[in-house]
């Protein structure tokens, strides 16, 4: 017998809630909080270096308030020609682009991205 939650509850987000919310911040300028619900370091680390990449982003960062909880709280300043939803938005998008990549390349019937791998790497994936 186990008291551990079950495993949906880990990944479906909870009727009437949102899967993120945004607060903006009233002490610095062009900052915001975002809570993500039911997502965790994989998701929080990729976020901070896609937004890091990014010149318009003066900060980005996460933290997971607690290992039991399935949220992580990303912070992201922005310079004032844009706002810190925008670049989130920016770089989700680009970071799906990055992945439909990453998935085509590693195709084999895909000969134009195929080509720019190796043989031996194709085989360590």
């Amino acid at each position: 017998m186990s008291n551990a939650p079950p495993t949906w509850e880990l990944l479906l987000v909870p009727e009437g809630m949102k899967k993120i919310s945004m607060e903006m911040d009233t002490k610095i300028p062009n900052a915001a909080t975002f809570t993500v619900l039911k997502e965790d370091h994989t998701l929080g680390n990729i976020l901070r270096m896609q937004l890091l990449k990014n010149p318009k982003v003066i900060f980005a960062g996460y933290k997971v308030p607690h290992p039991l909880e399935h949220q992580f709280i990303l912070k992201i300043q922005t310079t004032p020609d844009t706002t810190p939803a925008d670049v989130l938005q920016q770089e989700v998008a680009n970071l799906i682009q990055e992945n439909a990549l990453t998935v085509r390349s590693m195709d084999p019937g895909d000969a134009p991205a195929a080509m720019h791998i190796s043989a031996r790497e194709r085989r360590d994936f």
